[in-house]
């Protein structure tokens, strides 16, 4: 999508953080966004915009939303007898809201590109490398506590701006560390602030192993 854009983008406030590259499904039942799909499923390009509620509920409204999101492409929608919508989106750009509308009939707002800063596609290739290894290695601690284990086929893309935002999606941190990650002004910046809370996790992981969180791999923990 180029912007600026003419006229508001409807939008998704939710309790998490959509990054670009990343795969968003969602159910619909609350009346307003059934409304709001099939707004977006009437335009030539079905996308809308998600930012995370910093404070508030996703459902009935008086949220607190922040200012920088993400625009998803609509993928695949189907419509269950009772009008409910399950939808399957991915992420791929930054925006910053400009204005928030009124919600009614359901949340829109004007939008801008939140465009990445520059980065030299070699320093970032290599600033990712221990990164993703981070990655892998907080996750088969995560495994060890009964996280699910990455993919066996899992390809990262040849982008290293996209693969950072890769490597965002497949660490386990929380929403507002997330929406740190998306904010970031820069892939390098970002790649630095993936390995501080990929180095984070791995701390309170192995803390937790050494306490005997979850058995080891010999069966050797608490029963």
């Amino acid at each position: 999508m180029s912007f600026p854009y003419p006229g508001p983008i409807p939008m998704f406030p939710l309790g998490s953080v959509l990054l670009p590259g990343m795969v968003l499904p969602l159910h619909i039942f609350e009346d307003r966004y059934r409304q709001l799909v099939e707004a977006v499923l009437a335009q030539p390009e079905p996308v809308f915009g998600v930012t995370l509620i910093e404070r508030g509920s996703e459902v009935g409204g008086g949220d607190v939303r922040a200012e920088v999101g993400c625009l998803a492409q609509v993928v695949e929608a189907a419509q269950t007898p009772d009008g409910r919508w399950a939808l399957i989106s991915v992420g791929t750009e930054r925006v910053r809201v400009t204005r928030w509308l009124a919600d009614d009939p359901f949340p829109q707002a004007e939008l801008e590109a939140f465009s990445e800063g520059p980065a030299d596609a070699s320093l970032l290739a290599d600033a990712l490398e221990p990164v993703e290894a981070s990655v892998r290695r907080v996750a088969g601690l995560a495994e060890r506590l009964g996280a699910p284990p990455l993919p066996d086929d899992l390809e990262l893309s040849d982008d290293p701006v996209l693969r950072g935002y890769q490597l965002a999606v497949l660490s386990p941190v929380g929403a507002l560390d997330r929406q740190r990650v998306l904010v970031s002004s820069g892939p390098l910046l970002r790649a630095a602030l993936l390995g501080e809370l990929l180095a984070e996790q791995e701390e309170l992981l192995v803390a937790q192993l050494d306490d005997g969180a979850a058995p080891d791999s010999e069966g050797t923990g608490p029963v």
